[in-house]
């Protein structure tokens, strides 16, 4: 059990996180608190591939006459990290653009709590 954990200790703190973010975005009722779930969510999933992608004693993927071209495993993938950074941006406009709606949602009806929120939407 010892080795499970660490040989696989990185991916059980994303697993964690993940768990954290979605218990939050299921559990909670106000909706601010569900997009910073939603935000925890989305950082544990891009902290799942960076883990995955990584590489123990492998360079940045830059020719080096050195290591030579044929040994493709001296060098990191830098595809994984490039999807990330664009999961980052596309991150940050969704919290963004959820918060923009949280605010006029705030204004047209006064609360956030999804419960008092039905109720006057009904009424």
């Amino acid at each position: 059990m010892t080795e499970s954990f660490s040989q696989y200790g990185a991916y059980w703190m994303c697993f964690l996180v993940l768990t954290v973010g979605l218990y939050g975005m299921l559990m909670k009722r106000d909706y601010v608190k569900k997009v910073i779930a939603l935000s925890i969510f989305q950082a544990a999933i891009i902290l799942f591939f960076v883990i995955a992608a990584y590489k123990e004693g492998a360079g940045v993927p830059i020719f080096d006459k050195e290591i030579g071209a044929e040994t493709a495993a001296a060098y990191i993938n830098p595809l994984p990290h490039t999807l990330m950074l664009t999961a980052i941006v596309v991150g940050v406009a969704t919290v963004g653009m959820a918060l923009a709606l949280l605010i006029r949602i705030r204004r047209g009806f006064g609360t956030l709590d999804e419960d008092k929120l039905k109720e006057k939407m009904k009424s």
